[in-house]
């Protein structure tokens, strides 16, 4: 892999404090993925691999603030929308990346961490389908995100499609449904096209493993999307070979902590990386 690393990535999301998931894990995606990173935190959490313990939004302003600072001296070439709390900070991120004219924009809905701690408010759900989803490349939902997006629930992979097609065509960008919370012995992602964009369908398989550390694998992948997405790649591609090092970093069996622990991020790097 040839680092490009003055092609510039913007994060939009909170601050893990224990590195697994959120900016951190954006940053160390893309730094392992070649580009430049930059970001925009949302949100602070005190958080670990056991659990998320307390939660402190940034301000609408400051959020403001800190996107006109990347936007207008370091312009991204690619944007990943990760953990947005509140309606006001989304329609914040949503106005600053219309006003930005913001290229492949990847939203990763977050809006239950791991352990099962809330971390996207009650009302601003309606702000997320209405102003930023529609804004997106392509979405990146978990089987519970999917289901709350759609309504439909998703039981086995047949369902799982209809589903996708079905966020499609309701926020008119591509879907990347997530099988990591099934059972079987691949996981399976499947991205939907809307009509608009011929409406076909694409599955990604990789051997499920065996390791349970899976702490930030939805903001992992979803970043790494967004390094492919700004450094040229067509969806399909950019989704394969992110995939392809998330499941890298899930079997590199990293093990640290006393819950579910982070990936190893940097498992693809070599002493040449840089040379």
């Amino acid at each position: 892999m040839t680092p490009t690393f003055d092609i510039p990535v913007l994060t939009i999301a909170g601050s893990d404090s224990s590195g697994g998931a959120g900016v951190q894990a954006d940053l160390k995606t893309f730094l392992a993925n070649g580009v430049y990173g930059m970001s925009a935190v949302t949100a602070l959490t005190a958080q670990n691999t056991t659990g998320v313990t307390a939660i402190e939004e940034a301000t609408p302003e400051f959020l403001a603030a800190e996107l006109d600072a990347a936007f207008e001296d370091i312009p991204p070439c690619a944007v990943k929308v990760g953990m947005v709390a509140s309606a006001a900070l989304i329609h914040v991120i949503a106005e600053k990346l219309k006003e930005y004219h913001a290229a492949h924009i990847v939203v990763d809905p977050v809006m239950v961490a791991t352990s099962g701690a809330a971390l996207l408010a009650g009302d601003a759900m309606e702000a997320l389908a209405s102003e930023l989803l529609p804004l997106a490349e392509i979405i990146t939902p978990n089987i519970p995100e999917l289901t709350r997006l759609t309504g439909v629930g998703i039981v086995d992979l047949p369902a799982m499609e209809r589903a996708a097609r079905q966020a499609a065509a309701t926020y008119h960008t591509a879907v990347l449904a997530k099988g990591g919370h099934f059972t079987d012995a691949a996981v399976v992602d499947l991205l939907a096209y809307p009509e608009e964009q011929g409406g076909r369908l694409e599955s990604f398989a990789a051997p499920r493993s065996a390791n349970p550390n899976t702490h930030g694998t939805g903001c992992t992948l979803s970043s790494a999307i967004a390094a492919n997405l700004a450094k040229g790649m067509d969806l399909v591609t950019a989704v394969g070979q992110a995939k392809a090092y998330l499941t890298g970093a899930i079997n590199a069996n990293l093990d640290l902590g006393k819950g579910r622990g982070p990936l190893h991020h940097g498992w693809n790097l070599s002493g040449d990386f840089f040379a």
